[in-house]
């Protein structure tokens, strides 16, 4: 029987992680299947940092990212590009994840080819198009198109229900990026990096908290905010060292280092590649972020985390109590930050709970089910 032809596509750093390990269980059962990768690099220098470190050589990269990249040449130059990559392999089944430019303008092009779309991380939803934005209608345009759902859990599985989506089409998976984090939590163990070496000198025995942000709609007074509030945390718990790896884009930048440059016990640092930054979430003590993986990540490593959102489309993170969300509120972030620190209970309740997101098997229940159909 001829071996049936998968296309794994994905083009930003968080992508790249959650694809690497179904990248790796569908070459190990390379009798059944002939799988090629594609990278569109919709971000480059953080896309190529995971790339090195789950050992992926692409098959296809068409470098799009270009300097002051917008939503609409993006969108349009993966679909033109694609159409050569999907002409020469012929594909019959491309796999997308989650909810970037690259997933939706893959998705169109890849229902174009003919080719099966495969929706990795399907089903998360908030109802609000412009919360996240772009990301909300990425999902839904993706959806729409996909002939397979992997979802995440039992809450996606429903949405997708909601939307007409034929059941059978449904698949509960659980998440990849717990997959990725396991196998990367032992690597970085076996292995640490310079970075990691460095910064176990630096940090020595003090509690940290781990700080991320970046999101657009968090642009402008949504920082200033944010920035205000974690100021304040610091004045208040000197004894603590919050850290906090800068996202490049001027935008984050600018307010981040204004408001919080001189302060002895926040320390600003560049942005983390994919190791360290697990290194660092298993050391800190709780995390601040507005990242959707960090929301997936961190419960399996037993970190509280404060979701600098207002809408999430990951509700079971909420409703499990692994996450608290706080928006862009200085208040509310300065509140439960110092609760969570000095509330011993509630930080030893919260840091042990079930995570949601799964227990490392979703790439092996992919491949199973692609099987499954085949036989």
């Amino acid at each position: 029987m001829a071996k049936t032809k998968h296309l794994i596509v994905f083009g930003t750093r968080p992508e790249a992680i959650k694809m690497a390990p179904l990248v790796k269980e569908f070459l190990k059962n390379n009798l059944h299947f002939e799988t090629k990768v594609c990278v569109t690099a919709q971000h480059r220098e953080m896309l190529d940092q995971v790339l090195d470190f789950f050992e992926i050589t692409p098959d296809f990269d068409l470098d799009v990212m270009k300097p002051n990249q917008n939503l609409y040449n993006l969108t349009a130059e993966i679909i033109v590009q694609l159409k050569e990559v999907l002409e020469e392999f012929k594909p019959d089944y491309v796999y997308v994840h989650g909810d970037t430019s690259t997933t939706m303008a893959t998705s169109i092009a890849a229902f174009y080819s003919g080719a099966k779309v495969c929706h990795v991380e399907a089903g998360l939803r908030t109802h609000n198009k412009w919360s996240p934005f772009p990301e909300e209608i990425n999902r839904q345009v993706t959806g729409r198109i996909a002939d397979i759902h992997f979802a995440p859990t039992e809450t996606s599985k429903a949405n997708l229900l909601l939307e007409n989506i034929n059941k059978e089409s449904v698949v509960i998976t659980g998440n990849t990026v717990i997959d990725a984090l396991m196998e990367s939590v032992e690597k970085v163990t076996e292995k640490p990096s310079k970075t990691i070496q460095d910064l176990e000198k630096t940090l020595g025995k003090k509690d940290i908290i781990l700080v991320t942000g970046h999101r657009r709609e968090n642009h402008g007074d949504g920082f200033e905010k944010i920035c205000k509030a974690l100021k304040t945390i610091a004045i208040q718990k000197p004894e603590l060292l919050i850290v906090y790896p800068v996202h490049l884009n001027p935008k984050v930048k600018e307010p981040v280092n204004r408001i919080l440059g001189e302060i002895s016990n926040i320390m600003l640092i560049d942005p983390l590649a994919y190791q360290d930054f697990i290194w660092m979430m298993n050391r800190s003590k709780l995390i601040i972020t507005d990242s959707g993986g960090v929301q997936e990540e961190a419960p399996s490593l037993g970190k509280p985390v404060l979701v600098m959102r207002d809408t999430t489309e990951r509700p079971e993170a909420v409703d499990a109590g692994t996450v608290i969300l706080v928006g862009t509120n200085t208040e509310l972030i300065v509140s439960e930050t110092l609760d969570l620190l000095n509330n011993t209970e509630r930080f030893k309740h919260m840091s042990t709970l079930h995570n949601p997101y799964g227990d490392g098997k979703a790439c092996e229940r992919i491949v199973n089910h692609i099987q499954s159909l085949e036989s």
